[in-house]
């Protein structure tokens, strides 16, 4: 049985802008009991979890990828990491923030990470010592302060603001021991009062098995599903800095895009494998599999109800839901003539995937040829091919860039949708490389020259959502 409180997460770029997301959602126009009984998980401040690593878009390197780059400017990395959370605190002083409080809690952290990685550089140096050994949990203590710097500061602001707000800190900093993810959750929620207090949380836990380690990038998403079902919420809220819509509302046009509304897990499944922010694969399925409904708010827009995702949605009219995709796409092209017929075939081709850690969005084949249409981000491509080629030297093995674009929806099952995709590219002047649809008919995936991605968004959502 689940019960009534929910647990809600704010993303890096809305708690950059904190005084108005507390005004717009976390106190908006509640007052005394109305407050409580929400848990709230949040992000680090937009832009610091790429200075303390890598930029997620460019992969420019951090604090961490100096670090392990054995390059000694990490030191300065870390000490802008430093000023730019003091920027931060400086901002927030005018809601209410301590900045003595907030400048003395970022000094101590980034002293002791300072402390930390000339220790790990001086064990680096005597050669007994393997750098692989220690980066991954230099990657976590890294990671960890992003989430405690912006928890502990919205946590000191709401005090000061009438709220009853308590800092939980799952980071784990300077504690010896490594409870499971379960048991680190337990433990932090023992003794609040969730109808009296407002907990805080990092959306880092530290943890046995390293959340960083498992999940990379996405694990503030991944704590607030596990928190979500270990508390038994009654639905999970993702406030963001836009709603969930038809499409891309910065391509297509504000005035042309819809919000979604409601929709279910399975459409979920299907925004998450085209790397799609909207709710990563693991947190939704956990929640589905418990029962606890997700909602998506745009948090500068709080009286919207948002995007809900529950478990049996089913739109009661047919249409597309979304128009989307993703432009960062190899296709991964394999032609032989001896596949013809041949049973396992693709089972020797996926060993190579299998071995370099390579996943594919989609797949064509057909008598003798087969497509992995493969993500290019961080994927050792290069290396895949050639071990493809060893692995069947009589094949003959192309690769290319391509984009894809996705027209997505809970109730597709009816003639025509198809026919008016292809028309709607064709009349776009853009031609299709391939087309890609389960008969469960819920993602219609075309295959499009990279140049032709925002194109054949823009052509898809006029002829399947504005003219519908």
């Amino acid at each position: 049985m689940l019960n009534k409180h929910t647990v809600e997460k704010i993303g890096g770029t809305s708690m950059s802008r904190f005084g108005e997301v507390m005004r717009n959602v976390i106190i908006g126009k509640r007052k005394g009991a109305d407050l409580y009984n929400r848990i709230f998980i949040v992000s680090a401040y937009g832009g610091i979890t790429n200075l303390l690593l890598e930029d997620k878009k460019t992969g420019a390197p951090g604090v961490y990828g100096r670090f392990a780059m054995n390059d000694s400017t990490w030191e300065q990395a870390l000490e802008d990491v430093r000023q730019r959370m003091l920027e931060f605190n400086r901002s927030f002083v005018s809601i209410g923030l301590d900045q003595t409080a907030a400048d003395d809690f970022v000094n101590k952290r980034i002293d002791g990470i300072f402390d930390c990685l000339h220790d790990l550089t001086n064990l680096r140096s005597f050669g007994h010592f393997n750098q692989k050994s220690f980066l991954p949990q230099t990657r976590e203590l890294l990671s960890a302060v992003g989430e405690a710097h912006s928890a502990f500061n919205s946590a000191n602001i709401l005090q000061k603001n009438g709220v009853n707000a308590r800092f939980i800190d799952l980071t784990g900093w300077k504690v010896d021991s490594l409870p499971t993810f379960d048991d680190a959750i337990k433990n932090a929620f023992a003794d609040i009062d969730m109808s009296t207090e407002m907990p805080i949380v990092t959306g880092y836990v530290k943890y046995d098995e390293g959340i960083m380690t498992r999940f990379d990038r996405g694990y503030s998403e991944i704590t607030f599903s596990k928190i979500a079902v270990i508390t038994r919420a009654c639905e999970g809220i993702i406030h963001k800095e836009y709603h969930l819509c038809t499409g891309d509302p910065k391509l297509i046009g504000p005035d042309k895009v819809k919000i979604i509304g409601h929709t279910n897990f399975d459409i979920a499944d299907q925004l998450s494998d085209l790397d799609m922010e909207a709710i990563h694969s693991k947190a939704s399925k956990d929640m589905e599999q418990c029962g606890i409904p997700i909602r998506v708010k745009n948090a500068f827009d709080a009286e919207n109800p948002g995007t809900l995702i529950s478990c049996d949605y089913v739109s009661d009219e047919p249409r597309v839901e979304m128009i989307c995709g993703r432009s960062d796409i190899v296709a991964i092209e394999v032609v032989d003539p001896e596949m013809v017929s041949k049973p396992g075939y693709d089972y020797m081709l996926l060993q190579s995937f299998v071995d370099y850690k390579i996943s594919y969005v989609t797949k064509t084949t057909n008598a003798n040829t087969i497509t992995h249409f493969v993500p290019s981000k961080k994927m050792p491509i290069e290396g895949c091919i050639e071990d493809i080629k060893r692995r069947l030297p009589q094949a003959t093995v192309y690769s290319f860039p391509v984009a894809i674009v996705s027209i997505i929806g809970t109730n597709m099952k009816i003639p025509g949708f198809l026919s008016k995709s292809a028309k709607a590219l064709s009349d776009a002047n853009i031609n299709t490389l391939a087309m890609v649809q389960s008969p469960r008919q819920i993602n219609m995936q075309f295959i499009v020259h990279r140049d032709d991605f925002q194109k054949a968004q823009i052509a898809l959502h006029k002829a399947l959502v504005e003219e519908c």
